[in-house]
């Protein structure tokens, strides 16, 4: 048998016709979720490395962590226009590489530009992941399952952030930082193999309809999102919700709860890791209780209210028992994780046809505050500084972290008013049944 016959897409020709052939290709893009976030959050446990490494501040330590996001943002709804015209696993395979391919560029990076091209292409590359799974959901599973699908893809992603949080931070006490990320590179390289030998687009009779190949039909579905306000209200809400997790969890809270708390850097990292734990639990609970009483709204109010006091009392009170920390911020990411429902509510109001370009809008958004907010809270902390140094790296007073990181329970309170604008669903679609 030649080489290229092994590896021809009739290898699995067979087994697409099991059921669960649906679920090895959500695995593998839930993979890619978890892949995502893992580097998304790892400046978060190498901050005085980064810091030490290219001789920077707080401020431009939150610029390299935030071009990650600039990519992100940038390519957000041309990605969903790619995926929705030419299909996710040929879009997805090129994101997976490109992802591996700045991970690798990143670890070895002499210059702090060079860093930044890193974190550059893999932000461009991992947003395609939540988009490429949620098409594929879209397309291998019945629309009852959607929400639910939804929190179990978020699930694999969070666990990707806690493998970013202590356990890459024990790793980089092994091996150095440079090392461990050019490890999880190539094994960004592994999946990008084996994704593209497994996944298909979607069910042979369903080829015709889901391939998109039309690009006016792509582009005229791409006006009527930005003419829809609840695209717009339900966007804006996802932004301002997932911002405290981006910020907290994925590059200031660590350094912050290692001083406020007096912990060493790994058991921080591990308290941080709390939050993802409990949006990994979170996640398709809300989406099955949504389900379960047929409305979304009342959720998404519940849990950000609840995640609003929480992330107030944390960032406000006296250094609470570690005990007591704990609780605290593994019940801020399962109530955060109400949020999630947006990814559900915009695929509710926009055709399936435009599922991607759909979510790729709203997670413009998410990307947006996630680039303002990294740099701005080193800002404000290099406003505070007092000169402390410490391995090359700035140590920033108690006293600061604790005001700069009060932009987060802001965001909530905006997030709140801005969701007396959306509009229900009922978890039923709401887009003319005359659209595909």
């Amino acid at each position: 048998m030649s080489r290229a016959s092994w590896i021809s897409p009739k290898m699995f020709s067979s087994f697409s016709k099991h059921p669960a052939y649906a679920w090895a290709i959500w695995l593998l893009s839930a993979l890619f979720m978890f892949y995502k976030y893992a580097l998304e959050v790892s400046p978060s446990v190498m901050t005085k490395d980064l810091m030490a490494a290219f001789h920077i501040d707080g401020a431009e330590l939150g610029n390299l962590a935030a071009t990650y996001f600039y990519s992100y943002l940038i390519m957000q709804i041309p990605a969903g226009i790619l995926l929705d015209k030419f299909g996710p696993r040929n879009m997805t395979t090129i994101a997976m590489a490109l992802c591996a391919g700045g991970a690798i560029l990143f670890a070895n990076a002499n210059t702090v530009f060079l860093a930044c091209v890193g974190r550059f292409l893999t932000g461009a590359g991992a947003s395609f992941a939540a988009l490429n799974c949620l098409k594929l959901v879209a397309n291998w599973f019945p629309p009852k399952r959607f929400a639910l699908m939804a929190g179990l893809m978020m699930t694999v992603g969070m666990l990707g952030a806690v493998g970013g949080q202590a356990p890459l931070s024990a790793f980089i006490s092994y091996l150095g930082w440079r090392s461990a990320i050019e490890a999880i590179a190539w094994i960004g390289v592994a999946l990008v193999i084996l994704f593209w030998l497994v996944v298909r687009d979607a069910p042979k009779h369903q080829e015709h309809i889901l391939k998109a190949k039309d690009v006016k039909r792509i582009v005229d579905g791409g006006k009527q999102i930005v003419k829809n306000k609840q695209c717009w209200w339900v966007s804006i809400y996802s932004g301002l919700a997932f911002a405290p997790v981006s910020v907290f969890g994925g590059l200031w809270g660590v350094p912050f709860l290692a001083q406020y708390y007096n912990l060493s850097h790994t058991k921080s990292a591990h308290e941080v890791s709390l939050i993802f734990i409990g949006f990994a639990i979170g996640a398709p609970l809300t989406g099955w209780l949504s389900d379960r009483i047929g409305k979304r709204k009342v959720v998404m109010f519940t849990g950000t209210i609840i995640s609003l006091f929480i992330i107030s009392f944390v960032l406000l009170s006296p250094p609470l028992p570690l005990n007591v920390l704990s609780t605290l911020l593994l019940f801020f990411g399962i109530t955060i994780s109400a949020f999630l429902l947006s990814f559900t509510m915009i695929r509710e109001i926009n055709a399936p046809i435009m599922a991607a370009t759909a979510v790729g809008f709203m997670n413009t958004f998410n990307a947006l505050l996630g680039a303002v907010s990294d740099p701005m809270t080193g800002k404000f902390l290099d406003l505070g500084w007092q000169g402390a140094m410490e391995g090359g790296a700035r140590v920033f007073p108690t006293e600061t972290y604790r005001l700069a990181l009060l932009t987060l329970p802001a965001y909530l309170v905006i997030a709140l008013i801005v969701m007396l604008f959306i509009r229900e669903t009922f978890c039923k679609p709401q887009y003319p049944a005359s659209l595909p």
